[in-house]
């Protein structure tokens, strides 16, 4: 699991900051079961992983916006949670720093998700309407058509106030239920105290010492007359004012409004209805009804009283900053934003004042009151990418050093359209040292797959380094379900690559199978797959083909076990069965060139039964007729000489264990009494008949072994590991470890039968096999080396000394007088 609370920062508000009380009360029981877990955050969050894919899943191409909005509710469904834990875990915990960076992690990619529903739901849209003409303005049409029109015909303006839009939804989030939080001091009169204050001074008249006090309550009396309220009301409106802005900032101008009727000051509430352009449908209707005047026909003049507001250092930070913000004040407005967000939608929400304004301009309609307004104002050239430059520039620390975030490198990507971009960072952040954070490696992974769904154009080799790396993460959380699927958006030779190395650590039977399935419903190729995991393992091997006379540890390691199970992956299915002998005929050639027979067994029996059925059914089935393909035939030869080869040496075991273990002679003491003499006589023919018995199996099986081993050195059509089909693809490497094979497998098996005659006595026949392997038509002294043929005359030397001493010739037969 990793550690994702790091990924928070100092310079970020704690998660706990807009989070109502009412959160305590809900879901009390997951929250005491969660907070017991090691990382409770994690463990919460840890469903992401399979949600995401469901999601992905359940919604077709042609629903990818519907698939973006249920990414933000299983977001926001998290983040719900977190929150929770959060506010119930002790401050200061390690498990509760650790929740907390995911909490804000989560936060982050649900309002990201947000934003990209929002700008490519526009961009999509727009390309489809981009062949239809648009209107041009009507030289008497409002500024509120005008202002229309250009939201119509110009996507930067329109995308920007998507942008201002998304800003003021996260905004909106952060502030939950606003009125329960600020009843507390919202009253029907406004300046209540002061108004108290003046009329108990005129009650009594002057008394001793009085602080001065506005004498007049009209909105304007204490700039006019340069007297406070009482501090009780200079409080009240310093934070009526900060919390007028918050609501400014999240775009619910109407909630600030209907707040300053309650408090008693309408008059402030009219100020800020006059941003709303004019519109008057009785203009361009003929219609008999008077239909209702819209917006603020003297805008211009309230647009440039507000820019003179805001500019003004008696007024509070926050009204100044309120009245910037409704008249395009920037440097007015920055003050007050702290956080990156802020201070991006302090610029987004200027840049679209402007563009608007200039539009209107440029239509005629303006007043001479807009000549008031600076000219810097008037005649800004703003784009987007100017946008982040500021960012980049700003004094605030905080904000430089919030915009190097990952998220919000992302979320200027995607406004800025920048695909290349945002994948070279991307690229930039997996060539890392620190490892990402496993959500936002899952946001990277299935943004990725959104564009591809687009069909937008993405650089190619950082897609496929995204989503290795998610796989990767999934792979090490054990995630077998979702694997496959991300695995099959790679390019098919990648793909392949990719699963085959997952595969590898698999182990349980039916834990594999399921993998395969997946596998297939995924659209992998299965068997290439397959193959490839096999061919890896088997290919992984310290030892080189080694002769049997290098001295060899025989045992079953780890490592020859890896090779043996891995054989698994291909007997699943039977149309792998070929391909499934091929391997099994590739290992075991290895474990029989280092001696390791109890190994090679066990290779063998991996191989079902019915394969060779099974093959040459498949065979017909595909049109092919009886006639196997030269590769598959061999194959089944090269299958069947193992066989036989490891049939001989456990038979050969098998006679040497029973020769080595005849009855024990029964002994007689010389002083045994008429007792011990009668039991001995009982036991001398019980010894007897054991003696028959063992010689007779001992027989049975020097008849047996003869038979197997003579299997192996007289093998049929060509001889024991040589191809009978010369048409079939070469396999040099093969070919090569098959000759060596025969070198070191053959002459073994020879020794191993001049063992059994010489040990069971039948030395004539022992002389017989030199004619055999001096035949011309087997030529196996070929594969002799001269100490071997050396040793080998050595051993039928002997066997003509003892026929010699019983009075034979050399080759056993009687003498003729």
């Amino acid at each position: 699991t990793l550690d994702e609370s790091d990924w928070t920062g100092s310079f970020y508000p704690s998660p706990l900051s807009g989070l109502g009380d009412n959160s305590f009360t809900e879901d009390l029981n997951l929250s005491t079961v969660m907070l017991k877990e090691e990382d409770p955050g994690e463990a919460a969050s840890v469903s992401l992983f399979p949600d995401f894919l469901q999601s992905f899943l359940k919604h077709a191409s042609t629903a990818v916006f519907e698939l973006l909005e249920d990414y933000e509710a299983i977001c926001l469904d998290k983040v719900s949670t977190l929150q929770k834990l959060v506010l119930r875990s002790a401050t200061g915990q390690q498990k509760s720093s650790k929740t907390a960076g995911i909490y804000w992690l989560l936060q982050q990619e649900m309002v990201t998700w947000r934003l990209v529903t929002s700008l490519y739901r526009d961009r999509v849209q727009a390309a489809v309407e981009e062949d239809i003409m648009m209107d041009v303005a009507n030289p008497s049409a409002s500024e509120k058509l005008i202002m229309e029109q250009l939201f119509q015909k110009d996507e930067v303006v329109r995308q920007s106030q998507l942008v201002v839009d998304w800003l003021e939804s996260i905004a909106r989030d952060e502030l939950g239920d606003f009125s329960d939080n600020i009843e507390f001091y919202a009253k029907s009169v406004c300046w209540e105290n002061t108004l108290h204050a003046l009329k108990q001074r005129q009650s009594s008249g002057p008394v001793g010492f009085m602080r001065p006090l506005v004498t007049e309550l009209d909105p304007d009396a204490p700039i006019r007359q340069k007297r406070p309220l009482v501090d009780l009301d200079r409080e009240d409106d310093a934070r009526l004012l900060k919390n007028l802005f918050a609501l400014v900032r999240a775009g619910m101008t109407d909630e600030a409004q209907r707040l300053c009727k309650r408090c008693g000051q309408s008059w402030r509430a009219a100020t800020l209805e006059g941003w709303k352009l004019y519109h008057d449908p009785n203009i361009l209707e003929n219609g008999s009804e008077v239909l209702p005047v819209e917006g603020n026909p003297h805008r211009c003049i309230w647009k440039a009283c507000c820019w003179r507001m805001a500019e003004e250092d008696q007024f509070n930070r926050h009204e100044r900053a309120i009245y910037a913000a409704l008249s395009g004040n920037l440097r007015q407005l920055l003050p007050v934003c702290e956080s990156w967000e802020d201070t991006l939608w302090a610029h987004f929400r200027v840049m679209v004042d402007t563009l608007v304004e200039q539009e209107i301009r440029s239509s005629g309609m303006s007043t001479e009151a807009l000549e008031e307004l600076p000219r810097e104002y008037l005649e800004a050239n703003w784009t987007m990418e100017k946008v982040f430059e500021e960012l980049q520039t700003t004094e605030s620390k905080r904000v430089v050093e919030e915009s190097k975030q990952h998220y919000h490198i992302i979320q200027k990507y995607i406004i800025l359209g920048d695909l290349d971009g945002l994948l070279e960072e991307f690229s930039d952040w997996m060539s890392n040292v620190p490892s990402l954070p496993s959500h936002l490696l899952r946001f990277m992974s299935h943004l990725v797959l959104f564009y591809r769904s687009l069909g937008m154009q993405l650089k190619e080799e950082i897609s496929v380094e995204v989503l290795k790396g998610y796989i990767a993460l999934l792979v090490k959380g054990k995630q077998t379900d979702l694997i496959a699927f991300y695995v099959s958006h790679l390019p098919p030779d990648v793909a392949v690559g990719q699963y085959a190395t997952f595969l590898e650590s698999v182990t349980e039977t039916e834990q594999r199978r399921r993998c395969l399935e997946l596998g297939r419903e995924a659209g992998l190729d299965v068997a290439t797959i397959t193959k490839t995991v096999v061919e890896t393992v088997r290919e992984r091997d310290s030892q080189e083909f080694a002769h049997h006379d290098v001295t060899l540890d025989t045992a079953t390691t780890a490592e020859d076990r890896q090779k043996i199970d891995v054989i698994d992956w291909l007997v699943f299915d039977p149309a792998q069965r070929a391909e499934a002998l091929k391997q099994t005929n590739a290992i075991m050639r290895k474990f029989l060139a280092s001696k390791k027979h109890e190994a090679a067994k066990e290779v063998f029996a991996k191989v079902p039964a019915d394969s060779m059925k099974e093959i040459c059914r498949l065979c017909e089935e595909q049109g092919m007729g009886t006639r196997l393909p030269a590769e598959d035939e061999n194959a089944i030869r090269e299958h069947l000489c193992i066989r036989a080869y490891l049939e001989a040496h456990e038979k050969f075991n098998e006679w040497f264990k029973h020769m080595n273990a005849p009855p024990v002679k029964p002994t007689l003491a010389a002083q045994a009494k008429f007792t011990e003499k009668v039991a001995f006589e009982m036991k001398e023919k019980d010894y007897q008949m054991d003696l028959e018995r063992w010689q007779g199996g001992l027989d049975a099986l020097t008849e047996d072994v003869k038979e197997r081993i003579y299997n192996v050195l007289l093998f049929v059509d060509g001889g024991w590991m040589v191809d009978v089909r010369e048409d079939a693809e070469e396999e040099p490497e093969r070919v090569h470890q098959m000759c060596v094979l025969r070198r070191l497998c053959l002459p073994m098996m020879a020794f191993l039968l001049q063992t059994v005659l010489q040990r069971s006595n039948r030395h004539q026949e022992h002389l017989r096999l030199a004619d055999i392997i001096a035949s011309e038509q087997h030529r196996l002294y070929e594969v002799f080396s001269k100490d071997e043929l050396h040793n080998f005359l050595q051993r039928l030397r002997e066997s003509s000394l003892l026929l010699l001493d019983k009075g034979l010739d050399p080759l056993g037969y009687e003498i003729q007088q």
